[in-house]
């Protein structure tokens, strides 16, 4: 059973396939079905998903497009949150609610076992290592594969790492915002993947300015250049920039070929310093 260690480093990230604000239908399914299969031909073989996007939309989604799975493919979900019927982003943090809702995304998804589980917190200073047993457990019965953080720091990856290995980490990152710098090395050296959410801005696109000047001597975008930028600057860094364009996803995944100079990386390095 493949593990997030053997993914490639351009993976999927399926959030955008729900509607505006990660909530009811997409505007259009055809073309999000479209946007998976593309993926999914194009090689593809990590996608980062929740039964909280949309909520179960995007589930639905996978599962109508993609099952059954080829071998190959890991799935990653969230768990730790819920929506109400407005849309509104809640706490589903306890323990039981941990343990029903990875079992929720494996019956929406239609797996025997998910191949990572991410533990989102939403308050910082909640105490994390009830939750982090049961995914444990539940890793130990083989119905996850790995187990990750979101939204977290060093000090919640050092509370949990004896009851069972942090596998990745998944906080927002990118070229403009670069806070979690320090941890980022700090992972790499314990070996732990970093998967960035919102590698182009989320909800408020990176200015590309800058990038789309770079991004001229490479007969590229300023959006692959960010990306690119991310993929050279930590080897445990995996991407999964959504989207619900096939054209957008397409740009997105060409952008793993496209190698910066030295001198452009410390331009680019340069454009939002950490600290």
């Amino acid at each position: 059973m493949k593990h997030l260690s053997d993914v490639k480093r351009m993976g999927f990230g399926a959030m955008q396939l729900s509607g505006p604000h990660i909530f009811g239908p997409p505007a259009d399914p055809d073309e999000a079905k479209r946007v998976l299969l593309r993926a999914f031909d194009l090689g593809v073989d990590h996608i980062d998903t929740s039964d909280y996007y949309g909520p179960y939309v995007v589930n639905d989604l996978i599962r109508e497009t993609l099952h059954p799975y080829a071998p190959e493919l890991v799935i990653v979900t969230k768990v730790g949150a819920r929506r109400d019927d407005k849309g509104n982003w809640l706490p589903a943090f306890s323990p039981d609610e941990i343990r029903s809702a990875v079992h929720d995304n494996l019956g929406r998804l239609g797996l025997e076992r998910l191949g990572g589980v991410n533990l989102r917190l939403m308050d910082p200073d909640e105490s994390i290592t009830a939750q982090w047993r049961v995914l444990a457990e539940l890793q130990t019965q083989g119905l996850i594969g790995d187990l990750g953080l979101s939204n977290a720091g060093p000090e919640h990856v050092k509370k949990v790492q004896d009851i069972a290995p942090v596998a990745c980490v998944q906080n927002e990152y990118n070229i403009a915002n670069r806070k979690d710098e320090a941890f980022i090395e700090e992972l790499n050296e314990q070996g732990i993947y970093y998967v960035p959410f919102f590698p182009l801005g989320g909800f408020s696109p990176l200015d590309t300015t800058e990038l789309d000047k770079v991004a001229e001597k490479y007969d590229a975008t300023g959006r692959q250049v960010a990306l690119a930028w991310l993929l050279q600057h930590s080897p445990n860094i995996l991407l999964i920039p959504g989207t619900s364009s096939v054209a957008h996803f397409e740009e997105n995944f060409e952008a793993q070929h496209l190698i910066l100079s030295d001198e452009d990386v410390a331009t680019l390095d340069a454009l939002h310093p950490p600290g």
